[in-house]
Order: structure tokens, then C-alpha cells, then sequence
């Protein structure tokens, strides 16, 4: 017999509305998983049973008077919904996973989180980041790392690790992430689950913690893409003050129909080099994107294999914003001492960014979205990729804390794919199609036209559909 865990969070938000489930089991169910397993896995930094029973009655009497008046409830009412610790929610710490706000607690809630109150999701806690969600794994002063249930040896990803290890293990059933290098992407990869980058305006990062850059945006994991898509339509839509805006869909047109829309054939460009010097491929991510590509052309698209040059002066422009977006957070002189090597270095090394080269990065990223946009996606609907380098890391295997120079590199060289999306503003997704022989999840990337978040959509359910994974359970489950 299956478990509340097991249900997909589309099937709990049916049980609700029908009322075989309620809100409040569903809340219970997932708080004793997350005693019993988040110890192992790193998933909160902080836990709220205190809101999320308080959430879960009120979206029980909600569904019980959506029955009673036959008054329409949101897809996803009364399902739990954890929150990535570097956004706020009003009354709850938020550390950023950071020792220096470990005290911290705001007084108002993010436009991520009001729309996540609005639709009846339940919060269940603030998942586990790194410091500032600077690299691409999760690990900090305040919690255990975030490790990915398939090994627990080894590293969730970054720096959405926690909220891809809760999801994975089936401590919630989908979660909120961020991504401004990958870091909805490179967790999904680790994790087996599918994660959607989508396109930048999509998702409002205000009113408090806007992104100059333009770089990060909020999106789902989930383990199927109609969950997804289903928390995609949650936090979607424009907000006051919002400085990007992404096209909106068609009158009556959702992510969610788009989910069970099949795509038509398409024209998929497929790169399989990383687009940095020196870096190479591992044999297990190139059979994720061999095997990719081969299922592609069986469902009928036409899949062409270039080779792009490679250079290394996005990745220069990409160091000089990811350093100056370091030093925005507001952090006590006093205080800086609680701060991360790697941190540290960033944060130094944005100090000594002129606000000249700051702009020729900028105008360097504007350069590369229209070349993209002119010389692939004017001929080509997807672009197929890796999502990642290597497979899964283990913990620890990834930073150095003696030179975290060399760190910043290896990162570069661990997830050289993912960051061009965040550059251009396209949208992006990882799906789960691939695992090796030890049993490790290797994800594959999407990436479409500005604002066609759709297509990326329809496209992942058609590949799921041929080859699903949700019925795959980790070690840890």
C-alpha cells in the first residue's frame, strides 16, 4: 500500500478537494519524516511544525467549505511547500545559511511567499543553502550538509541542495528553489528530480531581495513535471516593482496544460562540449546526453550535434558580477570573521571590481543572449546539453577551505553548462533520464527561447512519459 510520500503532490491536492486526505494528516506525515530523516540528509535549516499546523487547518476548512459551496481551490491547496532559507517569510529566521544572520527574522514576506500563502501550500520550514547560495553545493557553519538520498555520501548540489534532498526523499512533495548559476539545475541533476530555471521575470524576487544582475530566479523541483509546472503557475506573475517581465501565456493557458500538451516536433541543437577551456566531460554525462539525444530522435524531433568555440571571456564577466553580487549582502564589519573562506574571497575580490568593468560584464552578458538568440534559437527550438560536468560530488569534495581560489575554479569546471542560461535569461530545465550503473542520478538540460517556458515544459513531459523516473526510489526513502 502506498504512503502519503508516494502520492505525487497533484495526487495529495486531488485527496484534499475530494477530502480522503486532509491537510493536516498530509502536514503530520511529512513533520515525522522529516524527524526521523533530516538528520541524515541535511534537508532544514529550520523546521516550523508551529505555522505549517496552523496552515494546514486553515486549508482544511478551506477545502471543507470548497466542498460544501462547490467553490474552485487551488491545484496545489493544502500540500507542503518548504521555502529555500535565503528567502524571506515574515516572523521566520532566515539565516541565508550564513553564521553572521543566524539570528535574523524578518518582518515581511517575499512576493514568492505571499503567492505560496495565497494558493493554501503549507510551510513546512526554510530548506538548507549554502552561504549567500555562492556555490554550487550545500555546506555551512549552522546545519549538516545537504546530501542527496540516492548516496548519502554524497553532496545534494547547490544552492538549492536542501530543498532537492527534501523533495528526493520524500520529506515534501515539491519545494521552492533559486537558481542564479544552476542551482535549481545542478541539485535536480544530483537528486534525480526535475527543475525548472525559468525564463528571468517570470518569478517577482521582489519587494526586498531584487537581483541588479539578473541573474537568479525563483522556480520548482519536483519529482514529475506536472508538479512542477503546477508550482511554476503558483509563483508566476508580475508584481509591483518587478524591473523584468516575462511574456505572459495565452488567455486561459497554464503551465499545467502545457504539462499534458504534447510538443510537436521540434528542432533540438545539441552541444555536448563544455563551453570552457580544459574542461572535460565525464563518460557517465556524456551517456546521459547521448542517450538524451537518442530518445529525442525517436519521439521524432530532429536533433543536430554542433561543436561551439570555447573561450573564457563569459567566464571572466561571469566572476566579475558573481563577485560584486557577493557583497550585497549587508554584513556587520564585526561580523565578517563568521563568514566562509570562500565567501571571504568573493566578497574581497567584488571590492576590487570598477564600476566599469561591472558594466562590460553586463554588456557582455546582453552580447552573448543575442547571439543566442540569432544564431541558434532563430534556427533551433531547444538547445541540449549536460546539465553537469561530473556526476554527484561527495561532500566536502568540492570545497577547499585553504584556497578558495582554487575552489571557485573547480566549481566552474563541475557545472560549466548551467550558468549560460542565467546569463541570457532563457529558460532552462534538468531532467532526470539518466542513471549510472552505482545507481547515481545524471540529469540532462533544456534550454528554449526567451519566455517559451512552455515548449521546455511540454517537451519534458513527452521525454518523462517515454522514459519516466518517479517510480525510481533512493537509498534513502
Amino acid at each position: 500500500m502506498a504512503e502519503l510520500h508516494d502520492l505525487t503532490a497533484l495526487e495529495q491536492a486531488d485527496a484534499v478537494r475530494s477530502g480522503t486526505v486532509s491537510p493536516t494528516e498530509l502536514t503530520e506525515h511529512y513533520l515525522d519524516r522529516i524527524d526521523q530523516l533530516d538528520e541524515t540528509l541535511g534537508a532544514f535549516l529550520t523546521v516550523t511544525p508551529e505555522l505549517a499546523r496552523k496552515q494546514a487547518a486553515e486549508a482544511e476548512a478551506a477545502a471543507l467549505t470548497a466542498r460544501r459551496e462547490d467553490v474552485r481551490l487551488s491545484p496545489l491547496h493544502g500540500v507542503a511547500v518548504p521555502v529555500k532559507d535565503l528567502n524571506f517569510v515574515a516572523g521566520v529566521r532566515c539565516t541565508r545559511g550564513s553564521q553572521a544572520f543566524a539570528d535574523f527574522t524578518p518582518d515581511v514576506d517575499d512576493h514568492v511567499v505571499t503567492l505560496l500563502r495565497n494558493a493554501g501550500t503549507v510551510m513546512l520550514g526554510k530548506t538548507n543553502t549554502p552561504e549567500f547560495g555562492l556555490p554550487c553545493y550545500t555546506e555551512n557553519r549552522l546545519a549538516a550538509p545537504a546530501r542527496t538520498p540516492w548516496d548519502p555520501q554524497r553532496s545534494a548540489g547547490g544552492s538549492s541542495g536542501g530543498a532537492a534532498a527534501a523533495v528526493a526523499a520524500g520529506l515534501a512533495p515539491l519545494a521552492h528553489a533559486s537558481d542564479g548559476g544552476g542551482s535549481i539545475r545542478i541539485p535536480a541533476s544530483v537528486c534525480g528530480l526535475f527543475g525548472v530555471k525559468p525564463s528571468r521575470g517570470r518569478v517577482s524576487a521582489g519587494p526586498t531581495l531584487h537581483d541588479v544582475s539578473g541573474l537568479s530566479t525563483s522556480g520548482p523541483l519536483a519529482r514529475t513535471v506536472a508538479d512542477a509546472a503546477a508550482l511554476l503557475d503558483v509563483l508566476s506573475g508580475p508584481m509591483p516593482g518587478d524591473p523584468y517581465g516575462a511574456p505572459s501565456l495565452p488567455p486561459g493557458e497554464t503551465f499545467l496544460s502545457a504539462a499534458g500538451r504534447e510538443p510537436g516536433p521540434l528542432k533540438v541543437i545539441a552541444l555536448a562540449a563544455p563551453p570552457l577551456d580544459g574542461v572535460e566531460l565525464h563518460p557517465d554525462c556524456r551517456a546521459a546526453y547521448d542517450g538524451a539525444a537518442g530518445l529525442l530522435r525517436d519521439l521524432g524531433h530532429q536533433v543536430e550535434e554542433i561543436e561551439l568555440p570555447v573561450g573564457d571571456q563569459l567566464r571572466e564577466a561571469f566572476g566579475h558580477i558573481w563577485t560584486v553580487m557577493a557583497t550585497v549582502n549587508p554584513v556587520p564589519p564585526e561580523r565578517e570573521e563568521l563568514l566562509m573562506p570562500l565567501t571571504r574571497h568573493l566578497r574581497a575580490a567584488g571590492r576590487q571590481v570598477s564600476g566599469t568593468d561591472f558594466a562590460q560584464a553586463l554588456y557582455t552578458f546582453r552580447a552573448f543572449g543575442q547571439l543566442v538568440a540569432d544564431a541558434l534559437l532563430s534556427a533551433y527550438d531547444v538547445i541540449l546539453t549536460p546539465t553537469l560536468a561530473q556526476p554527484p560530488a561527495l561532500v566536502g569534495g568540492l570545497r577547499d577551505d585553504s584556497d578558495p581560489s582554487a575552489e571557485f575554479e573547480g566549481l566552474a569546471a563541475f557545472t560549466p553548462f548551467t550558468p549560460l542560461y542565467n546569463v541570457t535569461g532563457q529558460p532552462a530545465v534538468s531532467v532526470p533520464l539518466h542513471w549510472t550503473e552505482e545507481g547515481l542520478p545524471i540529469g540532462v538540460m533544456l534550454g528554449g527561447r526567451y519566455g517559451d517556458d512552455s515548449t521546455l515544459i511540454s517537451l519534458s513531459a513527452q521525454l518523462e512519459g517515454a522514459r519516466p523516473w518517479a517510480h525510481r526510489r533512493p537509498a534513502v526513502w
